[in-house]
């Protein structure tokens, strides 16, 4: 059987719409348990007391602001490659929730490094990559606002995509990269001996799956609603047409 199928619009909506309710359940359970363990269970830091606790929204914020472009490289590349309109319309429904994820990581890491660093934003690697990325997220919903054409739309903003990819890349792996600013090491690593203490790393884990499956809930949904668009288009037309 091949995952090729799924790329029909009209097997995409038959899988998309059994698969949803459960992905759904899954997400609120998931949230309610992290977030529930992280902010009412898990102890405050030795160092920075309650404060460290917007790590349960940030961490996973951020990371899904890394793959959710990541996510739109891969189905851009499909586009350009295979030609298949769900891939473009899948890549185009994520960006919408790659960019808030990414605010939703730059304004609890302002709120959590203002205690901690004594002020709201440094221009530090991280940082400044991270910022430079929700541009690319603007830019990219833009690009398909400003264009009438589908696929001349699809074509640029999977370019786009190309680009914007490096700054994605930047914003993962900076500060490996660069050892100077003030944004901490990686909170989670192959390395066990990284990653936070086991009062935090397993509350964590919850939230950054709630955070996951939200992810593939909002982008399900909402390439599923660029489809009908997309329909109800060609329905127009052709009734401009007659």
């Amino acid at each position: 059987m091949s995952l090729w199928r799924y790329a029909n619009p009209a097997e995409f909506m038959r899988v998309s719409g059994r698969v949803l309710p459960v992905l759904w359940a899954l997400t609120a359970a998931c949230l309610a348990i992290g977030l529930g363990w992280g902010f009412f269970i898990a102890p405050d830091d030795y160092q920075q007391g309650a404060t460290v606790k917007i790590l349960f929204i940030h961490v996973p914020a951020a990371l899904m602001a890394i793959n959710a472009w990541l996510m739109m490289l891969v189905t851009s590349l499909i586009w350009l490659v295979r030609r298949h309109h769900v891939s473009a319309l899948a890549a185009r429904a994520a960006a919408p929730v790659g960019a808030t994820m990414t605010v939703i990581a730059l304004l609890t890491g302002a709120i959590w490094g203002q205690p901690m660093w004594g002020t709201w934003w440094a221009w530090d690697p991280r940082l400044t990559s991270f910022f430079i990325l929700f541009v690319f997220y603007l830019g990219y919903i833009a690009l398909w606002e400003a264009v009438d054409e589908p696929d001349k739309a699809a074509d640029l903003t999977s370019v786009l995509c190309l680009v914007g990819s490096v700054f994605a890349l930047l914003s993962r792996y900076a500060v490996f990269f660069w050892s100077q600013g003030l944004h901490q090491g990686p909170s989670l690593s192959l390395d066990r001996t990284e990653n936070v203490d086991n009062a935090f790393y397993w509350p964590l884990l919850v939230s950054i799956a709630g955070f996951v499956l939200l992810f593939l809930s909002l982008v399900l949904l909402r390439t599923r609603t660029e489809i009908r668009a997309r329909r109800l288009r060609a329905l127009q037309e052709v009734e401009a047409r007659a």
